[in-house]
């Protein structure tokens, strides 16, 4: 249900020029969403939506793709400029990094949001990330895998 309604809020501040939450709220509830303001907080939030300033004084919602995709590709720099190794032990995957360098990959590694990653601890040049289960471990461990190596310069 909520990934319906965070794909009918992008819809709808694409479609309308939503100023206020009750207004969203509003928009939602027309779409057959019974939600709160508190819910719309809360998914506002969840999106990163962003308040742009239009003509006139007023303002809309508006999602910031471009901040997003910028920021994510720091993260990749972070974590592709410190990566050495990774191996696994079941659902623990270690990664090693430059020396020194593990604290900011693994800040980088959080920010990415990766479904399998339950938390990471670093120290100077290693990092343990705990994965969900061993099989997550080895997806978790091919996605880094081509994210390190794609658009590799």
């Amino acid at each position: 249900m909520k990934i319906e309604r965070h794909s009918q809020i992008i819809r709808l501040i694409n479609q309308y020029d939503i100023e206020t939450q009750e207004e969203l709220a509003e928009k939602l509830h027309e779409s057959g969403f019974q939600v709160t303001q508190a819910t719309v907080s809360r998914d506002i939030r969840e999106l990163k939506l962003t308040k742009m300033a239009q003509n006139g004084g007023r303002s809309k919602y508006a999602v910031l793709q471009n901040v997003d995709q910028e920021m994510s590709q720091k993260y990749v720099n972070v974590l592709r400029a410190s990566f050495q190794s990774m191996d696994l032990a079941q659902n623990i995957l270690v990664i090693k990094t430059v020396s020194g360098m593990a604290m900011a990959a693994a800040a980088a590694l959080d920010e990415m949001n990766f479904h399998e990653v339950v938390g990471c601890i670093a120290g100077d040049n290693t990092i343990m990330c705990a994965v969900r289960s061993a099989d997550e471990s080895l997806l978790l461990m091919e996605k880094i895998r081509k994210m390190l190596n794609q658009d590799k310069a």
